[in-house]
């Protein structure tokens, strides 16, 4: 195989802010993995709350580019594997070439990523569309300007029940909430009832992501569904939700790629919790890898090139919060500037 990448800093639509701050472009890496003519694209977004930007996972990436272009072409659950020896501590890193490798294989095999784990996908699974925290007036007025049948709000100010209350006289599709960790354990006793009220279908990571007594406390009490983001990473975080979240958030780009998602997902619906794929701002490279695997989910959360003002690639069709990916081999994707020289 030959390795190629490069780094890109896509733009917001509008300034995207959460508990954790605000930035107005998204820095990414992309990752090209080609052998015999074939290539397949990841990706890992930067997210500067992990300690992670592209420049340290390139410096990773180039001091061990021999041995990550070396391994034999095999099954990809067996090239995670190598990888997740080879950058122990760079899950972002691990997560993107994960994610060429499937792509590659898939194409191999001419097969659409997707059928490797469902038959199908569902088709009447509906994607949000994320409002970030900002005045009232300009949440409001991204509402308006984006009709959409679900909405996945950012809250974490001392105003989110007005912010709320307001949002919903504007709309009468489905309403998440996402605090980031963003709220004490009263603070989140005295909202979550009222926003159950106001028919939020759930409540994501309320309180900080090492609080499983607060959120113990939480689940024995509350009505709504509360959903676990941060205090979910990997694969060994899995069974600790049980009993203080209904369901949890699955990040690629935090777990380390696809191949130990699909492990995440199989044993969070053994345990019995609802599962979503949430997004970290992907252009369409990684925003497609969400969508292969949503036959196997509960929510999805895979709005990235949503709010981004430019993308890098084609591939998937957003309509009404419905997401169409290709049928072609492997992701489907095509970047709008190829990085890799054949």
């Amino acid at each position: 195989m030959r390795l190629f990448y490069r780094n890109y800093e896509l733009p917001f639509e509008y300034p995207f802010t959460i508990s954790k701050g605000t930035k107005t472009h998204q820095p990414t890496l992309v990752v090209a993995l080609e052998f015999r003519g074939l290539i397949g694209y990841g990706e890992a977004p930067a997210i500067s709350y992990y300690d992670v930007t592209v420049d340290s996972m390139i410096r990773e990436l180039e001091a061990k580019k021999m041995m990550v272009e070396k391994y034999a072409f095999t099954e990809p659950e067996r090239y995670w594997h190598y990888l997740h020896h080879l950058f122990p501590k760079n899950h972002f890193l691990v997560c993107a070439l994960d994610m060429a490798y499937w792509d590659l294989f898939a194409k191999s095999k001419r097969k659409p990523l997707y059928k490797y784990f469902t038959e199908e996908l569902d088709k009447a699974r509906l994607n949000d569309y994320t409002i970030g925290i900002d005045s009232l007036e300009s949440m409001v007025s991204k509402l308006n300007r984006k009709p959409w049948p679900i909405y996945k709000v950012k809250v974490g100010t001392p105003d989110d029940l007005q912010v709320v209350t307001e949002l919903r006289k504007h709309t009468e599709g489905r309403i998440r909430v996402d605090a980031n960790a963003g709220w004490t354990l009263d603070q989140a006793i005295e909202l979550i009832p009222k926003l159950h009220s106001l028919g939020v279908e759930f409540i994501e990571q309320p309180l900080d992501k090492d609080d499983f007594n607060g959120m113990k406390t939480l689940f024995e009490q509350s009505e709504s569904i509360l959903v676990a983001d941060e205090s979910c990473v990997h694969e060994n975080d899995v069974e600790a939700c049980v009993g203080h979240f209904h369901g949890i958030n699955i990040k690629l780009t935090k777990c380390g790629g696809i191949t130990p998602a699909v492990r995440m997902i199989r044993k969070a619906k053994e345990l019995g919790l609802k599962v979503m794929l949430g997004s970290m701002n992907e252009s369409t490279i990684g925003s497609a890898a969400i969508v292969h695997l949503s036959g196997m989910i509960d929510y999805m959360d895979c709005d990235g090139p949503l709010l981004l003002s430019e993308d890098i690639a084609s591939g998937l069709v957003y309509n009404n919060g419905h997401v169409q990916v290709s049928e072609q081999p492997g992701l489907g994707v095509r970047l709008f500037d190829e990085i890799v020289s054949l």
